[in-house]
């Protein structure tokens, strides 16, 4: 960030304070960070964003996360791969809204529903309405959760492997 900023690294007035999200100071834009147990992703607009990284292979009980969260019908083959894939994603976008929106997760899964179609997350309760943009990068789904706008080009500022 101190390269788009033209400072030195430790000089960009990033608060961070431990359970919350990152934020810059007023004029300075918005960032997001995200990680998982082998990557970090953290990005910057001008615009309010919200990201989230998670593995395409991350083991976690899929159907049990449809049924409570997303699906309201019965669900056939919920072990099948195309399934998992498609929760996976519908998590990973409704976390980066959350972000977004600097919700609680155990709140606010419940409220966003997910169109995968139109890419669209919509709270119902607070009635937002947010774009989104998925892409699959290796071995991992990165989701960004924006206010609908026409010259959306994000910047990924930080994307590293951990070791």
């Amino acid at each position: 960030m101190g390269n788009l900023f033209n400072l030195n690294p430790l000089e960009v007035p990033l608060i961070a304070n431990p359970g919350e999200p990152p934020e810059l100071p007023k004029g300075m834009g918005y960032c997001s960070l995200s990680h998982c147990k082998d990557a970090i992703i953290l990005v910057w607009h001008e615009k309010k964003i919200g990201i989230d990284i998670e593995r395409l292979d991350r083991d976690f009980n899929y159907a049990k996360l449809a049924k409570k969260y997303f699906f309201k019908s019965n669900i056939s083959n919920t072990t099948s791969e195309a399934c998992k894939n498609t929760i996976l994603n519908q998590w990973c976008a409704v976390e980066a809204a959350i972000k977004w929106d600097n919700g609680k997760l155990a709140e606010d899964i419940k409220e966003w529903q997910y169109s995968e179609n139109d890419k669209i997350l919509l709270h119902k309760k607070k009635k937002l309405k947010l774009k989104f943009t998925q892409i699959n990068l290796y071995k991992w789904t990165i989701s960004l959760a924006y206010k609908d706008t026409s010259r959306f080009i994000p910047k990924i500022i930080c994307s590293s492997k951990m070791v």
